[in-house]
């Protein structure tokens, strides 16, 4: 499960339950710290900033190079660009220090962590547990107007499924990224599945926008964004070789997101 609608805003579910872990450590922790007087608010949202910043940080320095050309992008957290292992490091860090600073706060601080992470996790199993994990085998139209599927253009190969739409900005930005992506990286398939739109209006697109792409697909009913329960675009989906998800990515991919993604694929066993 990947998006759901709150009113006109699409919201990741991986943003909603870190939003629940975080309230959960609020609350754990204001219990047990209401008898002393001890509050674990402000401790909890410096560890959430400084998490944040140093898995930002962690991310931009493994993939550097593919800053290096637009700097500026190292500011743009759009592209959801977070290294795991060095915000939980960065947080941890700070905390300890804290602690160390404040003993009486040692105590309720480490139950709401213990709170918010069994929250998380727990939260995590479920949302693995209602995957779509397999290639889609739902029948689609070419451009030209067979239908195909998936696994028939993915040929044994790691795959990345576009979902997007001419009419959504993000969708537009990526799209040179994903085919010069498409043009290089042959050992890996590229897939353009449309969501909502006629073939005329595709083709119109990629006449205007001078695009060269390969294996695009036409999905008017949106069969694939609600078989991956999806509500936003654009979605990417990484699968490996064989046909199983192993990534996914809402919104505008930067290179170096594209990077990070791409690379656990090349990685994992062929059938």
């Amino acid at each position: 499960m990947l998006s759901f609608n709150l009113g006109p805003l699409a919201i990741p579910f991986s943003v909603a339950l870190s939003g629940c872990a975080w309230l959960m450590a609020l609350g754990a922790g204001y219990l047990a710290g209401r008898r002393q007087r001890i509050s674990v608010a402000g401790p909890l949202n410096d560890m959430l900033l400084w998490g944040l910043i140093a898995a930002r940080l962690g991310f931009v320095a493994i993939w550097f190079e593919q800053y290096r050309p637009q700097p500026w992008g190292m500011l743009d957290i759009r592209d959801g660009g977070f290294h795991l292992w060095a915000g939980m490091g960065g947080a941890l860090a700070w905390a300890m220090w804290h602690g160390s600073r404040q003993p009486a706060l040692r105590r309720p601080l480490a139950i709401a962590l213990l709170a918010g992470a069994l929250t998380w996790g727990a939260g995590k199993a479920w949302l693995t547990g209602n995957e779509t994990p397999a290639l889609s085998a739902q029948a689609l139209a070419t451009l030209s107007g067979p239908q195909t599927t998936l696994p028939a253009l993915a040929e044994g190969r790691p795959v990345v499924v576009s979902l997007w739409a001419s009419w959504c900005p993000p969708c537009r930005r990526e799209m040179p990224l994903l085919q010069a992506a498409q043009q290089h990286e042959n050992d890996v398939r590229f897939i353009f599945v449309n969501q909502g739109e006629t073939a005329a209006a595709v083709q119109q697109y990629l006449q205007t926008e001078k695009l060269q792409l390969g294996n695009v697909l036409l999905d008017p009913a949106g069969l694939l964004g609600k078989a991956y329960r999806s509500v936003a675009l654009p979605t990417t989906l990484f699968f490996d070789a064989r046909g199983k998800l192993v990534a996914t990515h809402l919104g505008e991919l930067s290179a170096a997101s594209l990077a990070s993604k791409l690379e656990p694929l090349r990685r994992r066993p062929s059938p």
